[in-house]
């Protein structure tokens, strides 16, 4: 079987596809496009990626509440995933879930109830994680030293010794197109201490568009670029990464043989 590109973090139900969803989705698989992960950020976000991992084969979702938007998820949010869940067995993941103290006005210690919530939902339903963490490196890392959940730190931006740690916790590591941006050091830097075997590929998409793409917006094809990179950095060819990510993607979402 040729393994292609699996995106492991896309979010096709932004409004950048509104015109042309359908026809970009179908692309991606008649191209380069194995299989890809959607990431969902509320319900309402979980319910397009149901909906759409019904449509598309090798099209699967997470379940899981953004840390953005922590003020308005709901207190009933462990119920809330718990009726998603038993929409589909194409849940693969809970996420994508974190910590982001980016914006001026977020409420910290809801922020953590949530995520540390949502880790452990994920670990008494066998699930791995899906987790975002922006300048919140020190609490995202003790949380997940003390839960131990599978999973992956997608869209990484951490040092190369946070992305040691993410490994010694049996944790995979999400790169973007970031990795293709020629001041992207720190970021290679870490993708060579994550190891081929740890990382998975990704759009982050829309958003995230590689070179020469940046500023873009990003669909799965794009993947290949960052493959590429990749390639770079392990001193190996191209279409290796793709197999390897694929594969690695494979065995954390638990998909396919």
């Amino acid at each position: 079987m040729f393994d292609g590109i699996f995106d492991s973090h896309c979010h096709y139900d932004d409004h950048a596809f509104d015109g042309d969803r359908q026809a970009v989705i179908e692309g991606l698989f008649a191209g380069r496009v194995e299989y890809l992960m959607h990431a969902s950020t509320d319900e309402a976000s979980a319910l397009y990626g149901i909906e759409a991992a019904k449509k598309y084969e090798n099209y699967y979702t997470s379940i899981g509440f953004h840390p953005e938007n922590s003020d308005t998820t709901p207190d009933d949010f462990i119920a809330v995933l718990e009726r998603l869940l038993q929409m589909s067995g194409k849940i693969k993941a809970v996420g994508e879930i974190g910590l982001d103290y980016h914006y001026e006005g977020y409420d910290r210690e809801r922020q953590i109830y949530i995520f540390k919530q949502q880790v452990l939902f994920a670990n008494e339903h066998g699930l791995p994680v899906i987790v975002h963490s922006r300048n919140a490196t020190e609490d995202t890392m003790e949380i997940l030293s003390g839960l131990r959940p599978r999973g992956v730190m997608h869209c990484f931006s951490g040092s190369a010794e946070t992305a040691a740690e993410v490994v010694k916790l049996g944790m995979y590591i999400g790169f973007t197109g970031v990795l293709t941006f020629k001041n992207s050091k720190k970021a290679k830097k870490a993708c060579a201490q994550a190891g081929l075997d740890r990382i998975l590929i990704e759009t982050d998409c829309p958003y995230m568009a590689p070179e020469p793409f940046r500023g873009q917006r990003s669909d799965s094809s794009m993947c290949e670029q960052t493959a590429a990179a990749a390639a770079e950095i392990f001193g190996v060819d191209t279409q290796t990464v793709i197999e390897k990510t694929n594969e690695n993607a494979r065995i954390l979402f638990g998909i396919g043989g």
